[in-house]
């Protein structure tokens, strides 16, 4: 098994997401099609940080969700052209804080995929703690 890694450069053929809305450093693949790992260092620099020292925890899950982005282009078999289209979050648990300093990390795994439909539990943690989990749909078309 393969261990591939997005990096600045590669998120960005990844995901339209560009700063400041790309809220992910770098993501891990750790099981091909099945788990991912994102990778977010909060700075006091980021432009959330300007009015509160806690990163809003509705971004931390925007975060999980582009994570997941990753694991949605692996299942697409890396096609060409595939559009993921987020759709919504279900169980979203908003547990601690995570403010500038911290080092995010964003897991993902896969609980469900049949017929474009992707299912998954993430978890977002900063340590051994807990600060978001949520259940995310997201649906796969061919472009």
């Amino acid at each position: 098994m393969t261990h591939r890694q997005y990096d600045a450069a590669a998120l960005e053929a990844l995901l339209p997401h560009r700063y400041p809305f790309l809220l992910v450093d770098r993501i891990d693949v750790i099981e091909p099609a099945r788990r991912v790992v994102g990778f977010k260092r909060l700075s006091s620099s980021e432009w959330w940080s300007e009015s509160q020292p806690d990163i809003p925890l509705l971004l931390v899950l925007e975060a999980l969700a582009q994570t997941s982005g990753a694991l949605v282009r692996e299942l697409a078999g890396g096609t060409a052209g595939a559009i993921a289209y987020f759709m919504g979050a279900d169980r979203v648990r908003f547990r601690h804080s995570a403010r500038a300093g911290d080092d995010l990390r964003l897991d993902v795994r896969l609980t469900h995929w049949r017929r474009g439909l992707c299912k998954t539990h993430a978890v977002a943690s900063v340590g051994e703690r807990v600060v978001v989990t949520a259940e995310l749909t997201t649906i796969v078309r061919p472009g």
